[in-house]
């Protein structure tokens, strides 16, 4: 690949330069851990906030505002010198080169570290990505609330029953944590909001699908958490459809696998993950689009090149399909890997990485959640206080935590946050993409 320019970030002198793509979990936590007083870290990504996606949900629903999960990632690291963070997006990857091509320039690295997390997985059929709404994203969550909201305000001056019948249809695809959580949210928002901003709709025209390819909801949790979770949405009046796939949705109709149908404007598809790659790894790094590690984190056959987080399969008698693509494991990935290439200054042997399986919560509306702690499996309100604190002890930044907390008690103790803005962004040509040649 010849270079044609090579991206503005300076000299790293005689340290050693690790590239980190991603700013989602493993790529914030691994820049943290990294020492640097012997390298230059240089992070990467097309946002320059971390997005605290488990409360993406939470957004779309008008639960919290966009900037108590979103942190900019340059303020994690003010103090912190050796430490660079470039807004763009990377293209490919030359190996052989030790260089990231992207938007803004090449990039060189001396070890290069793939953190590039998931998106949406519309399992090949693409066209339902034009037609529905994903969750992956702040972008997102504030589109989705956007459609809501919308919704509600178009139901108003609706001009036939059957055009105000679909306003009032939300579905929700995907019957994972996303979807269950998102289901619940519209459901407490139903009963006791909603009613308060629109008294004239009738809200028993209301319904919430939840639609999910599973026998069950909450598939990688006990079967005790999917019953849980079955009875608190049923109990909300969320109606559940199992052993189903949605094969089509144009013109506000729905047609799933089992060929039944169902007419709605509002489709939020949280069915699935698919990890990002890097285009540029040899093939043979790649197994059912993710790419494989060893027990040291480092990518087969590329030489200083390293993946953790939702993108990295790493298999072992244990985990012979590799671990769940959640939070805990890019934490624990970054940790390990930072640890190891802190010892490689000191020479010290690197230590293969070995997941401790924390346990799993999932949250269902006020009250309801359902928690599998080991061999602790509960629900209700124990899980629910539980889910709330794991969450508040987990958010980036102090100022966040405070402002979770308190839209949390605000919304505990009347269930209005006042946080049902329709804002559309104006038009600008700012936002154009900048791309080298």
């Amino acid at each position: 690949m010849d270079t044609k320019y090579i991206a503005n970030i300076p000299g790293k002198g005689a340290l050693k330069r690790i590239l980190i793509i991603g700013g989602g979990f493993g790529g914030l936590q691994l820049a943290k851990k990294l020492d640097n007083k012997h390298y230059q870290i240089v992070m990467i990504d097309k946002y320059n906030y971390h997005q605290f996606q488990p409360l993406f949900y939470q957004v779309a629903t008008a639960g919290l505002e966009p900037g108590s999960i979103s942190y900019p990632l340059r303020k994690n690291f003010q103090k912190r010198k050796n430490f660079h963070f470039r807004m763009c997006e990377a293209k490919y990857v030359v190996p052989d080169q030790h260089i990231v091509r992207t938007n803004i320039g090449d990039i060189p690295y001396d070890y290069l570290v793939i953190a590039t997390g998931c998106d949406t997985n519309y399992f090949g059929n693409d066209a339902l990505r034009e037609t529905t709404f994903a969750l992956k994203s702040t972008p997102e969550s504030i589109l989705l609330r956007n459609k809501i909201l919308l919704s509600f305000e178009e139901a108003l001056t609706a001009k036939t029953e059957e055009e105000r019948k679909e306003l009032l249809t939300f579905v929700v695809v995907g019957g994972g944590a996303t979807g269950v959580e998102l289901s619940g949210a519209l459901a407490d928002l139903r009963k006791n909001t909603l009613p308060k901003d629109y008294p004239e709709i009738n809200f028993n025209q209301m319904e919430i699908h939840l639609i999910d390819g599973s026998p069950r909801l909450l598939a990688g949790m006990s079967e005790k958490a999917s019953a849980g979770a079955a009875k608190a949405l049923t109990k909300r009046n969320v109606l559940i459809k199992h052993n189903a796939f949605v094969i089509n949705y144009e013109n506000n109709l729905i047609k799933m696998s089992d060929g039944s149908e169902l007419r709605s404007r509002n489709v939020f598809w949280v069915a699935g993950v698919a990890p990002n790659g890097l285009p540029g790894m040899p093939a043979e790094a790649y197994e059912k689009g993710r790419i494989v590690i060893d027990e040291y984190l480092h990518v087969n056959d590329c030489k200083d090149i390293f993946a953790i987080g939702d993108t990295a399969l790493l298999q072992t008698d244990k985990s012979p399909k590799g671990h769940p693509q959640v939070a805990q494991v890019a934490l624990q990935m970054a940790t390990r890997l930072a640890k190891n290439l802190n010892g490689k200054i000191k020479n010290k042997r690197p230590e293969r990485f070995a997941y401790q399986d924390r346990g799993s919560l999932a949250t269902i509306g006020k009250y309801a959640a359902v928690a599998d702690l080991g061999p602790f499996k509960f629900s209700g309100i124990v899980a629910w206080w539980l889910w709330l604190f794991i969450h508040i002890l987990t958010i980036v930044g102090m100022r966040n935590k405070v402002a979770v907390f308190i839209d949390w008690v605000w919304n505990y103790f009347n269930y209005d946050v006042s946080l049902r803005l329709f804002i559309r962004p104006k038009f600008s040509k700012i936002y154009e993409e900048q791309d080298v040649e």
